[in-house]
């Protein structure tokens, strides 16, 4: 089945409103929790610690205080790498709408459906994906 679903790709030029129906709501599934995500690790930055440290010992004070340093540094770098995935979830949806999704941009082909499910945002074929990767 494998096979025959693989060679009827090969000879599609793009994939039936059906199917790009089964791959809207995957997208849209991944992108309610991905701004799920998003919203809980912008919070986490923002949120300044109520729990303050300033009676404690001044050692203690400046260990506290470069963990945080260091852990908002973390959840800018989360935040920024979820807010990029969202961006390409959406422009997924794009080429859902323009009918143009699961065609790789290099090689003009279907991208297989088992890896659009996998990565939904896809818009490179593993073929085009590896020859990428190769110095």
């Amino acid at each position: 089945m494998k096979n025959a679903e693989s060679q009827e790709e090969n000879v599609k030029t793009r994939y039936m409103d059906e199917e790009l129906e089964e791959f809207k709501l995957i997208i849209l599934d991944k992108l309610e929790k991905a701004r799920r995500d998003l919203k809980m690790l912008t919070e986490a930055f923002a949120n300044s610690n109520e729990h303050d440290i300033s009676d404690t010992s001044p050692t203690f004070k400046v260990l506290e205080e470069g963990y945080q340093v260091n852990s908002k540094e973390e959840n800018s770098k989360l935040a920024a790498r979820q807010d990029k995935f969202i961006t390409a979830l959406e422009n997924a949806l794009i080429r859902i709408e323009n009918k143009t999704y699961g065609v790789c941009r290099v090689t003009g082909k279907l991208i297989s459906k088992e890896r659009l499910r996998i990565v939904p945002h896809a818009t490179l074929s593993i073929e085009a994906k590896l020859n990428q990767s190769k110095p």
